[in-house]
Protein backbone atom coordinates (compact mmCIF):
# COMPACT_ATOMS: atom_id res chain seq x y z
CA UNK A 1 0.00 0.00 0.00
CA UNK A 2 1.39 3.21 -0.70
CA UNK A 3 2.04 5.80 1.75
CA UNK A 4 -0.20 8.61 0.16
CA UNK A 5 -4.47 8.73 -0.31
CA UNK A 6 -3.90 8.53 -4.02
CA UNK A 7 -7.22 6.08 -4.99
CA UNK A 8 -10.24 7.90 -5.94
CA UNK A 9 -13.63 6.01 -5.70
CA UNK A 10 -15.99 7.55 -7.64
CA UNK A 11 -19.71 7.13 -7.43
CA UNK A 12 -22.72 8.63 -9.28
CA UNK A 13 -25.36 9.52 -6.67
CA UNK A 14 -29.21 7.74 -7.55
CA UNK A 15 -28.01 7.16 -10.67
CA UNK A 16 -31.04 6.21 -12.72
CA UNK A 17 -32.94 8.77 -10.87
CA UNK A 18 -30.57 11.15 -11.39
CA UNK A 19 -30.44 10.82 -15.15
CA UNK A 20 -34.68 10.96 -15.05
CA UNK A 21 -34.37 14.17 -13.28
CA UNK A 22 -31.22 15.24 -15.72
CA UNK A 23 -33.77 14.99 -18.48
CA UNK A 24 -36.99 16.45 -17.09
CA UNK A 25 -35.87 19.25 -15.52
CA UNK A 26 -39.86 18.80 -13.92
CA UNK A 27 -38.29 16.17 -12.20
CA UNK A 28 -35.81 17.71 -9.91
CA UNK A 29 -36.07 18.58 -6.12
CA UNK A 30 -38.82 16.17 -6.32
CA UNK A 31 -38.99 12.43 -5.35
CA UNK A 32 -38.69 10.01 -8.71
CA UNK A 33 -38.99 6.16 -8.79
CA UNK A 34 -37.66 4.53 -11.33
CA UNK A 35 -39.93 1.13 -11.99
CA UNK A 36 -43.45 0.54 -11.32
CA UNK A 37 -43.82 -3.13 -9.79
CA UNK A 38 -40.22 -3.25 -8.34
CA UNK A 39 -37.73 0.07 -6.83
CA UNK A 40 -35.21 0.25 -9.63
CA UNK A 41 -33.71 3.18 -8.60
CA UNK A 42 -34.85 6.41 -6.12
CA UNK A 43 -33.89 9.81 -6.11
CA UNK A 44 -32.47 11.28 -2.68
CA UNK A 45 -36.29 12.82 -2.04
CA UNK A 46 -38.11 9.48 -2.28
CA UNK A 47 -35.00 8.13 -0.41
CA UNK A 48 -35.50 10.78 2.39
CA UNK A 49 -39.39 8.91 2.82
CA UNK A 50 -37.79 5.56 3.53
CA UNK A 51 -38.11 4.33 -0.19
CA UNK A 52 -35.47 1.64 -1.28
CA UNK A 53 -33.61 -0.45 -4.50
CA UNK A 54 -35.60 -3.67 -4.53
CA UNK A 55 -38.55 -2.90 -2.43
CA UNK A 56 -42.24 -3.54 -3.69
CA UNK A 57 -43.56 -0.18 -5.86
CA UNK A 58 -46.60 -0.43 -3.69
CA UNK A 59 -44.80 -0.11 -0.87
CA UNK A 60 -42.99 2.43 -2.35
CA UNK A 61 -46.22 4.12 -2.87
CA UNK A 62 -47.56 3.91 0.55
CA UNK A 63 -43.95 5.42 2.14
CA UNK A 64 -44.15 8.68 -0.62
CA UNK A 65 -47.29 8.88 -2.01
CA UNK A 66 -46.50 12.36 -3.31
CA UNK A 67 -43.30 10.04 -5.61
CA UNK A 68 -43.23 10.43 -9.53
CA UNK A 69 -42.89 6.69 -10.80
CA UNK A 70 -41.31 6.76 -14.21
CA UNK A 71 -40.67 3.76 -16.55
CA UNK A 72 -36.55 2.68 -16.91
CA UNK A 73 -34.58 3.81 -19.65
CA UNK A 74 -31.93 1.71 -19.88
CA UNK A 75 -30.12 2.90 -23.29
CA UNK A 76 -30.41 6.54 -21.51
CA UNK A 77 -28.43 5.16 -18.31
CA UNK A 78 -25.79 3.25 -20.92
CA UNK A 79 -25.34 6.59 -22.55
CA UNK A 80 -24.71 8.32 -19.73
CA UNK A 81 -23.16 5.48 -18.27
CA UNK A 82 -20.05 6.13 -21.08
CA UNK A 83 -19.94 9.28 -21.10
CA UNK A 84 -18.92 9.53 -17.43
CA UNK A 85 -15.80 6.74 -18.46
CA UNK A 86 -14.68 8.71 -20.90
CA UNK A 87 -14.39 10.90 -18.18
CA UNK A 88 -12.82 8.53 -15.97
CA UNK A 89 -10.18 8.02 -18.96
CA UNK A 90 -9.14 11.18 -19.58
CA UNK A 91 -8.22 11.47 -15.61
CA UNK A 92 -5.77 8.57 -15.71
CA UNK A 93 -5.36 5.26 -17.49
CA UNK A 94 -5.82 3.54 -14.48
CA UNK A 95 -9.70 2.63 -13.84
CA UNK A 96 -11.08 -0.46 -12.56
CA UNK A 97 -14.51 -0.45 -13.57
CA UNK A 98 -17.12 -2.26 -11.09
CA UNK A 99 -20.50 -1.11 -12.45
CA UNK A 100 -22.13 1.14 -14.71
CA UNK A 101 -21.83 4.30 -12.45
CA UNK A 102 -18.81 3.37 -10.16
CA UNK A 103 -15.42 3.01 -10.37
CA UNK A 104 -11.87 2.92 -8.67
CA UNK A 105 -8.83 5.38 -9.85
CA UNK A 106 -5.48 5.21 -9.64
CA UNK A 107 -3.93 8.50 -9.20
CA UNK A 108 -0.75 8.50 -7.22
CA UNK A 109 1.78 9.15 -10.86
CA UNK A 110 0.32 12.15 -11.83
CA UNK A 111 1.21 14.61 -9.27
CA UNK A 112 3.75 16.57 -11.45
CA UNK A 113 1.28 16.73 -14.30
CA UNK A 114 -2.47 16.83 -12.60
CA UNK A 115 -1.63 18.09 -9.25
CA UNK A 116 -2.81 16.29 -5.68
CA UNK A 117 -5.54 13.51 -5.74
CA UNK A 118 -7.64 16.01 -3.85
CA UNK A 119 -7.79 18.27 -6.82
CA UNK A 120 -7.43 15.93 -9.37
CA UNK A 121 -10.79 14.67 -7.53
CA UNK A 122 -12.67 18.01 -7.65
CA UNK A 123 -11.48 18.65 -11.14
CA UNK A 124 -13.12 14.67 -11.69
CA UNK A 125 -16.38 15.78 -9.92
CA UNK A 126 -16.57 19.24 -12.06
CA UNK A 127 -15.87 17.61 -15.34
CA UNK A 128 -19.09 14.96 -14.81
CA UNK A 129 -21.22 18.28 -13.75
CA UNK A 130 -20.06 20.28 -16.62
CA UNK A 131 -20.50 17.50 -19.49
CA UNK A 132 -22.75 14.96 -18.27
CA UNK A 133 -24.76 16.81 -16.37
CA UNK A 134 -24.89 14.35 -13.34
CA UNK A 135 -23.99 15.08 -9.41
CA UNK A 136 -20.90 12.01 -8.74
CA UNK A 137 -19.26 11.77 -5.30
CA UNK A 138 -15.65 11.08 -4.57
CA UNK A 139 -13.79 9.38 -1.84
CA UNK A 140 -9.95 9.97 -1.48
CA UNK A 141 -7.60 7.15 0.54
CA UNK A 142 -4.15 5.41 0.37
CA UNK A 143 -6.77 1.99 0.07
CA UNK A 144 -9.35 1.12 -1.98
CA UNK A 145 -12.07 -0.05 0.58
CA UNK A 146 -11.36 3.17 2.71
CA UNK A 147 -12.28 4.94 -0.48
CA UNK A 148 -15.58 3.51 -1.66
CA UNK A 149 -16.13 4.20 2.87
CA UNK A 150 -15.32 7.70 2.03
CA UNK A 151 -17.37 8.19 -0.79
CA UNK A 152 -20.31 6.18 1.08
CA UNK A 153 -19.89 8.83 3.77
CA UNK A 154 -19.14 12.09 1.44
CA UNK A 155 -23.21 11.12 -0.46
CA UNK A 156 -24.26 12.77 -1.92
CA UNK A 157 -22.68 15.13 -4.21
CA UNK A 158 -19.45 15.28 -2.31
CA UNK A 159 -15.69 14.73 -2.25
CA UNK A 160 -13.93 13.44 1.06
CA UNK A 161 -10.28 12.79 1.76
CA UNK A 162 -9.24 10.42 4.25
CA UNK A 163 -5.10 11.66 5.14
CA UNK A 164 -2.82 8.72 6.45
CA UNK A 165 -2.27 9.76 9.02
CA UNK A 166 -6.31 10.11 10.36
CA UNK A 167 -7.49 7.07 8.50
CA UNK A 168 -8.00 5.07 11.69
CA UNK A 169 -9.43 7.86 13.28
CA UNK A 170 -12.30 7.98 10.53
CA UNK A 171 -12.49 4.43 10.41
CA UNK A 172 -12.95 3.38 13.92
CA UNK A 173 -16.41 5.30 14.99
CA UNK A 174 -17.99 4.11 11.60
CA UNK A 175 -20.93 1.14 12.46
CA UNK A 176 -20.08 -2.25 11.52
CA UNK A 177 -22.38 -2.07 8.45
CA UNK A 178 -19.63 0.12 6.34
CA UNK A 179 -17.10 -2.83 6.49
CA UNK A 180 -17.20 -5.01 3.42
CA UNK A 181 -19.23 -8.13 3.93
CA UNK A 182 -21.46 -7.41 7.02
CA UNK A 183 -24.91 -7.37 5.65
CA UNK A 184 -27.77 -7.51 7.73
CA UNK A 185 -27.26 -11.02 9.36
CA UNK A 186 -23.43 -10.42 10.53
CA UNK A 187 -24.03 -7.41 11.64
CA UNK A 188 -26.60 -9.15 13.64
CA UNK A 189 -24.27 -11.32 14.59
CA UNK A 190 -22.04 -8.76 16.25
CA UNK A 191 -24.63 -6.26 17.76
CA UNK A 192 -25.44 -9.33 19.68
CA UNK A 193 -22.12 -9.72 21.02
CA UNK A 194 -21.71 -5.97 21.78
CA UNK A 195 -19.98 -4.96 18.70
CA UNK A 196 -21.35 -1.75 16.83
CA UNK A 197 -18.63 -0.17 15.39
CA UNK A 198 -15.71 -0.41 13.06
CA UNK A 199 -13.39 0.22 16.03
CA UNK A 200 -15.11 -2.44 18.20
CA UNK A 201 -14.02 -5.16 15.11
CA UNK A 202 -10.40 -3.86 15.58
CA UNK A 203 -9.82 -4.62 19.26
CA UNK A 204 -11.22 -8.28 18.96
CA UNK A 205 -8.45 -11.09 18.55
CA UNK A 206 -8.85 -12.82 15.17
CA UNK A 207 -9.12 -15.61 16.78
CA UNK A 208 -12.59 -14.18 18.06
CA UNK A 209 -14.02 -13.03 15.11
CA UNK A 210 -12.92 -16.25 13.74
CA UNK A 211 -15.20 -17.86 16.31
CA UNK A 212 -17.72 -15.79 15.57
CA UNK A 213 -17.66 -15.54 12.09
CA UNK A 214 -15.98 -18.20 10.42
CA UNK A 215 -12.29 -18.07 9.20
CA UNK A 216 -12.92 -16.22 5.73
CA UNK A 217 -15.39 -13.67 7.28
CA UNK A 218 -13.32 -13.52 10.63
CA UNK A 219 -9.77 -12.68 8.57
CA UNK A 220 -11.45 -10.68 6.53
CA UNK A 221 -12.86 -8.15 8.72
CA UNK A 222 -9.79 -8.35 11.08
CA UNK A 223 -7.97 -7.24 8.32
CA UNK A 224 -10.52 -4.21 6.83
CA UNK A 225 -11.34 -3.15 10.22
CA UNK A 226 -7.08 -2.30 10.42
CA UNK A 227 -7.57 -0.69 7.00
CA UNK A 228 -5.47 -3.39 5.52
CA UNK A 229 -6.44 -3.80 1.66
CA UNK A 230 -3.73 -4.25 -0.80
CA UNK A 231 -5.02 -4.59 -3.49
CA UNK A 232 -4.39 -2.22 -6.81
CA UNK A 233 -6.62 -0.56 -8.74
CA UNK A 234 -6.77 -3.37 -11.67
CA UNK A 235 -7.32 -2.20 -15.12
CA UNK A 236 -9.42 -4.74 -17.78
CA UNK A 237 -10.24 -6.78 -14.36
CA UNK A 238 -12.40 -9.77 -16.32
CA UNK A 239 -15.37 -10.93 -13.82
CA UNK A 240 -15.57 -13.15 -11.34
CA UNK A 241 -19.16 -13.76 -12.02
CA UNK A 242 -22.09 -13.35 -14.38
CA UNK A 243 -25.79 -13.05 -13.43
CA UNK A 244 -29.29 -11.44 -14.08
CA UNK A 245 -32.32 -11.94 -12.12
CA UNK A 246 -36.22 -11.08 -12.70
CA UNK A 247 -38.43 -9.24 -9.92
CA UNK A 248 -41.31 -11.77 -9.75
CA UNK A 249 -44.25 -9.37 -8.12
CA UNK A 250 -46.40 -10.10 -4.87
CA UNK A 251 -48.62 -12.86 -7.08
CA UNK A 252 -48.12 -16.31 -6.23
CA UNK A 253 -46.97 -17.89 -9.73
CA UNK A 254 -47.04 -21.25 -10.56
CA UNK A 255 -44.30 -24.02 -11.38
CA UNK A 256 -44.20 -23.64 -14.73
CA UNK A 257 -44.02 -19.68 -15.14
CA UNK A 258 -41.20 -19.96 -12.60
CA UNK A 259 -39.23 -22.03 -14.65
CA UNK A 260 -40.23 -20.21 -17.79
CA UNK A 261 -38.10 -17.06 -16.05
CA UNK A 262 -35.83 -18.83 -15.30
CA UNK A 263 -34.96 -20.64 -18.36
CA UNK A 264 -35.29 -16.72 -19.70
CA UNK A 265 -32.64 -15.84 -17.44
CA UNK A 266 -30.02 -18.70 -18.35
CA UNK A 267 -30.70 -18.19 -21.60
CA UNK A 268 -29.73 -14.39 -21.01
CA UNK A 269 -26.48 -15.39 -19.20
CA UNK A 270 -24.78 -17.92 -21.11
CA UNK A 271 -25.43 -15.95 -24.18
CA UNK A 272 -22.82 -13.66 -22.40
CA UNK A 273 -21.18 -16.14 -21.35
CA UNK A 274 -19.77 -17.73 -24.80
CA UNK A 275 -19.72 -13.77 -26.03
CA UNK A 276 -16.83 -13.46 -23.19
CA UNK A 277 -15.25 -16.55 -24.45
CA UNK A 278 -15.88 -18.07 -20.83
CA UNK A 279 -17.07 -20.88 -19.22
CA UNK A 280 -18.39 -21.50 -15.83
CA UNK A 281 -17.92 -23.88 -12.63
CA UNK A 282 -20.84 -23.27 -10.37
CA UNK A 283 -24.14 -22.27 -10.65
CA UNK A 284 -25.86 -20.14 -7.82
CA UNK A 285 -29.66 -19.18 -7.46
CA UNK A 286 -30.95 -16.60 -5.45
CA UNK A 287 -34.48 -15.99 -4.04
CA UNK A 288 -36.20 -13.20 -2.57
CA UNK A 289 -39.58 -14.05 -0.49
CA UNK A 290 -42.70 -13.08 0.20
CA UNK A 291 -41.65 -11.77 4.32
CA UNK A 292 -38.21 -9.96 2.40
CA UNK A 293 -36.24 -13.36 3.60
CA UNK A 294 -33.49 -14.24 0.82
CA UNK A 295 -31.92 -17.86 0.24
CA UNK A 296 -29.42 -18.73 -1.85
CA UNK A 297 -29.00 -22.37 -3.21
CA UNK A 298 -25.46 -23.49 -5.50
CA UNK A 299 -24.22 -26.48 -7.42
CA UNK A 300 -20.56 -27.10 -8.62
CA UNK A 301 -20.14 -28.74 -11.85
CA UNK A 302 -17.78 -31.93 -12.73
CA UNK A 303 -16.36 -30.03 -15.48
CA UNK A 304 -16.30 -25.90 -16.61
CA UNK A 305 -19.18 -25.34 -19.17
CA UNK A 306 -20.95 -22.99 -20.82
CA UNK A 307 -23.45 -25.44 -22.29
CA UNK A 308 -27.03 -23.50 -22.08
CA UNK A 309 -28.50 -27.22 -21.39
CA UNK A 310 -25.48 -28.03 -18.82
CA UNK A 311 -26.48 -25.63 -16.49
CA UNK A 312 -30.18 -25.21 -17.01
CA UNK A 313 -30.40 -28.52 -16.04
CA UNK A 314 -28.41 -27.46 -12.68
CA UNK A 315 -30.25 -24.40 -11.99
CA UNK A 316 -33.45 -26.61 -12.43
CA UNK A 317 -32.38 -29.22 -9.56
CA UNK A 318 -31.73 -26.58 -7.23
CA UNK A 319 -35.07 -25.12 -7.88
CA UNK A 320 -36.57 -28.40 -7.11
CA UNK A 321 -34.96 -28.28 -3.99
CA UNK A 322 -35.97 -24.85 -2.85
CA UNK A 323 -39.69 -25.34 -4.06
CA UNK A 324 -40.73 -26.21 -0.29
CA UNK A 325 -39.70 -22.89 0.50
CA UNK A 326 -41.50 -20.93 -2.14
CA UNK A 327 -44.67 -22.55 -1.72
CA UNK A 328 -44.51 -21.75 1.99
CA UNK A 329 -43.03 -18.63 1.63
CA UNK A 330 -43.69 -17.14 -1.85
CA UNK A 331 -41.50 -16.03 -4.30
CA UNK A 332 -40.86 -12.67 -5.23
CA UNK A 333 -37.83 -12.34 -6.97
CA UNK A 334 -35.29 -15.19 -8.50
CA UNK A 335 -31.99 -14.60 -9.81
CA UNK A 336 -28.92 -16.45 -11.59
CA UNK A 337 -25.18 -16.37 -11.07
CA UNK A 338 -22.20 -18.04 -12.91
CA UNK A 339 -19.44 -17.94 -10.91
CA UNK A 340 -15.91 -20.00 -10.80
CA UNK A 341 -15.65 -18.37 -14.34
CA UNK A 342 -12.16 -19.43 -16.82
CA UNK A 343 -11.45 -18.47 -19.64
CA UNK A 344 -13.32 -21.45 -22.56
CA UNK A 345 -9.71 -22.73 -23.36
CA UNK A 346 -10.54 -24.50 -19.87
CA UNK A 347 -12.26 -27.19 -21.71
CA UNK A 348 -9.78 -29.59 -22.73
CA UNK A 349 -10.16 -33.14 -24.17
CA UNK A 350 -13.74 -33.53 -22.47
CA UNK A 351 -14.59 -35.42 -26.35
CA UNK A 352 -16.67 -37.97 -24.14
CA UNK A 353 -18.80 -35.18 -22.32
CA UNK A 354 -20.18 -32.94 -25.37
CA UNK A 355 -22.18 -31.27 -23.31
CA UNK A 356 -19.06 -29.49 -21.75
CA UNK A 357 -19.26 -27.03 -24.74
CA UNK A 358 -21.85 -25.00 -26.51
CA UNK A 359 -24.17 -27.32 -28.20
CA UNK A 360 -25.18 -26.53 -31.87
CA UNK A 361 -28.23 -25.00 -30.86
CA UNK A 362 -26.27 -22.65 -28.34
CA UNK A 363 -24.89 -21.79 -31.72
CA UNK A 364 -26.75 -21.68 -34.34
CA UNK A 365 -29.22 -19.26 -31.46
CA UNK A 366 -25.70 -17.28 -30.77
CA UNK A 367 -25.23 -16.71 -34.63
CA UNK A 368 -28.94 -15.48 -35.53
CA UNK A 369 -28.90 -12.97 -32.25
CA UNK A 370 -25.51 -11.76 -33.26
CA UNK A 371 -26.69 -11.38 -37.24
CA UNK A 372 -30.14 -10.12 -36.89
CA UNK A 373 -31.31 -9.07 -33.04
CA UNK A 374 -31.36 -10.49 -29.97
CA UNK A 375 -35.29 -11.36 -29.75
CA UNK A 376 -34.85 -12.83 -33.94
CA UNK A 377 -35.02 -16.23 -32.04
CA UNK A 378 -36.15 -17.62 -28.49
CA UNK A 379 -36.86 -20.86 -27.25
CA UNK A 380 -40.56 -22.05 -27.45
CA UNK A 381 -41.35 -22.16 -23.71
CA UNK A 382 -40.47 -18.17 -23.57
CA UNK A 383 -43.08 -17.03 -26.93
CA UNK A 384 -45.21 -14.44 -25.65
CA UNK A 385 -43.53 -14.05 -22.48
CA UNK A 386 -42.15 -10.72 -21.11
CA UNK A 387 -38.18 -10.97 -21.30
CA UNK A 388 -38.01 -7.97 -18.87
CA UNK A 389 -35.43 -5.61 -17.98
CA UNK A 390 -31.64 -5.42 -19.59
CA UNK A 391 -29.55 -3.72 -17.64
CA UNK A 392 -27.36 -2.10 -18.69
CA UNK A 393 -23.44 -3.82 -18.13
CA UNK A 394 -19.64 -3.04 -18.18
CA UNK A 395 -18.01 -5.48 -20.94
CA UNK A 396 -17.42 -9.02 -19.50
Amino acid sequence: MSGTGHILHADLDAFYASVEQRDNPALRGRPVIVGGGVVLAASYEAKAFGVKTAMGGRQARQLCPQAIVVPPRMSAYSAASKAVFAVFADTTPLVEGISIDEAFLDVGGLAKISGTPLEIAERLRRAVREQVGLAITVGVARTKFLAKVASGVAKPDGLLSVPPDAELDFLYPLPVERLWGVGRITAAKLRDRGVFTVGDVAVLEPRTLIAMLGPASGRHLHALSHNYDPRPVQVGRRRHSMGAQRALGSRRLPRAEIDATLVGLLDRVTRRLRAAHRVCRTVVLRFRFDDFSRATRSHTLSSPTDNTATILLAARILLGAAEPMIAQAGLTLIGVSLTNLDNDDAIQLELPFPTTGPSELDTAMDSIRDKFDSAAVTRAVLLHRDPGLTVPLLPD
